[in-house]
């Protein structure tokens, strides 16, 4: 199961590599009949997907190798790594969208064949907006970070090329060039703020970030529910590694009990805890009674 799982992830991520290529020159061709800033800033943007598209690709196959010697816990946080370098090629790009656009506001013109670049830019949207939830759903379903990552930035893309065509039509219809160049300008400070978000989502991962507060309920409740025999459990703690969960806690035990009967508790805690969430990684530590409380507590 988890084999097919890491296939699909890593045969999405291949597949993003042409088709980040085909978008890219589908909106540079828009750029080249019409002359427009705004239109070269949404082609510039998606120099950059191609080049995160490489990077996903091959990070998440080092991501999926097994646990090593050097690697005990696996190699899953390397998507991180590739959603944070994504992020800032976001930010890069964003720039030089802006040297582009500032030379532009002291001599705007109104652009070339202006409604067949609407339409090249608008089927690249279109394509763009499909693989973008494609690669969304999939990594929310994989736990794939990086996937994920270039999921939102693919969506950012979407709604920025949404804006410049809306732009467009209103330098048209108005006829105030200066719009074009003032357009591009926004679409740049928009990629920032998504790149920015791409950036501190992948960080909190870095920094062993606890999982969401739904996850954490139903692994305390799997718990709760399956400790029976033991007298509590306390200092729970998560943490999310790319597509690994990790939970650790502390369970206490009657001094009398054997070191069997413990591991009995400790194999059925176990198991609920990863049908609840599944993949989880559990780690527990067996104390005494009498020991002080501390961190998160169960109550059982």
């Amino acid at each position: 199961m988890v084999a097919r799982q890491d296939n699909l992830v890593q045969r999405l991520a291949l597949w993003g590599i042409p088709l980040a290529f085909g978008v890219m020159g589908l909106k540079l061709l828009a750029w080249w009949v019409t002359g427009s800033v705004a239109l070269l800033s949404d082609g510039l943007e998606s120099t950059v997907n191609v080049i995160a598209a490489f990077i996903a690709y091959f990070v998440i196959r080092y991501a999926q190798k097994p646990a090593d010697d050097d690697h005990p816990y696996g190699h899953h946080k390397a998507e991180y790594l590739s959603a944070v370098l994504e992020g800032v090629l976001i930010v890069v790009a964003a720039l030089l969208i802006i040297r582009e656009a500032i030379p532009a506001l002291s001599a705007p013109a109104l652009p070339d064949a202006p409604y067949l670049g609407l339409a090249i830019n608008a089927l690249a949207a279109v394509v763009n907006a499909a693989w973008a939830a494609l690669l969304i759903r999939v990594g929310r379903s994989h736990r794939s970070p990086a996937l994920l990552a270039d999921g939102h930035h693919i969506m950012s893309d979407v709604v920025t090329s949404g804006g410049v065509l809306v732009g467009l039509v209103l330098v048209l219809v108005t006829g105030y060039a200066i719009l074009d160049p003032v357009l591009a300008i926004l679409v740049a400070l928009n990629i920032i703020w998504q790149g920015w978000k791409v950036i501190s989502h992948s960080v909190d991962g870095l920094m062993d970030k606890a999982v969401e507060p739904e996850e954490f309920a139903a692994i305390k409740k799997a718990i709760a529910e399956n400790a029976e025999g033991s007298l509590g459990v306390h200092y729970l703690r998560t943490r999310r590694g790319g597509a690994a969960t990790f939970a650790a806690f502390d369970l206490v035990v009657p001094s009398t009990m054997t070191v069997r009967d413990a591991h009995v508790i400790c194999d059925r805690l176990e198991m609920a805890v990863h049908n609840a969430v599944p993949g989880t990684r559990v780690t527990i530590h067996v104390e005494p009674e009498n020991e002080m409380a501390h961190g998160a507590a169960v109550e059982i």
